[in-house]
C-alpha cells in the first residue's frame, strides 16, 4: 500500500447533497465525518474534488459542507454514477496528478462503489473513509465496503486516514488535527 501524503493524495467527496443526505441510514454521523475530513483537508492543504449527482433534482452539496469548500475546490455536476463517467471530473483529477484517492460520500453501494472500482481499475491507490460513507440501508453500505475490500481497497476510519497523512507527531499540523479528532 502506498501511504497517502499531501503531495500524492486527493479527497474525493461524492454526492453529499440536500435531498440525498436526509435519506441515509445515519445522516448525522456521515455529515460530521465529512465535515472533519474537509476541515482537516483545509488544514493540511489537501486537494479536494466534490461531485453532485444530478443537482437539478437532488439539490446541491449540503450547506454544512459547502461552507468548507474553497475557491480551488471544483464542485462537479454529473449524471453518471461513477465520477469517472464525468469528463470534467477526469480533467480536474488529471490536473492534480495524484496517485492516492481518499473517498467519502453517498451512496456507498451506488456512486461510491462504482467510482472506487473505476479508480482501482485505473491504477489508483484507493482509501475509503468507512465512517464518512453511507447508504439508505446499512446492509447495502456493508456489502459495498466488503466488495471494495475484496478488490484491494483500504477501508479505514477517518481518524486513521488523517494520522496516515500526518505520519509523525512532529508534523506541523499534528496538534491541530489531534484537536479536530477529539
Amino acid at each position: 500500500m502506498k501511504f497517502p501524503t499531501v503531495e500524492n493524495a486527493a479527497l474525493v467527496m461524492i454526492d453529499m447533497q440536500q435531498k440525498l443526505l436526509p435519506a441515509m441510514n445515519d445522516p448525522q454521523t456521515v455529515l460530521e465525518r465529512n465535515i472533519l475530513l474537509l476541515n482537516a483537508a483545509d488544514v493540511l492543504k489537501l486537494d479536494i474534488l466534490v461531485t453532485e449527482q444530478y443537482p437539478k433534482g437532488l439539490g446541491n452539496t449540503v450547506p454544512e459542507l459547502a461552507t468548507w469548500l474553497g475557491e480551488k475546490t471544483p464542485v462537479i455536476a454529473k449524471t453518471s454514477f461513477s465520477v469517472f463517467g464525468s469528463a470534467e471530473f477526469c480533467a480536474e483529477l488529471a490536473k492534480r496528478k495524484r496517485e492516492v484517492l481518499i473517498f467519502s460520500g453517498i451512496e456507498s453501494h451506488v456512486c461510491l462503489l462504482q467510482s472506487v472500482l473505476d479508480a482501482v481499475e485505473r491504477g489508483y491507490e484507493v482509501i475509503v473513509a468507512s465512517d464518512a460513507v453511507m447508504s439508505r440501508k446499512f446492509s447495502d453500505c456493508h456489502a459495498a465496503l466488503e466488495m471494495m475490500r475484496s478488490k484491494g481497497v483500504s477501508v479505514l476510519s477517518t481518524e486513521s486516514i488523517l494520522f496516515m497523512l500526518l505520519r509523525d507527531a512532529a508534523h506541523p499540523a499534528f496538534k491541530t488535527i489531534s484537536k479536530l479528532v477529539k
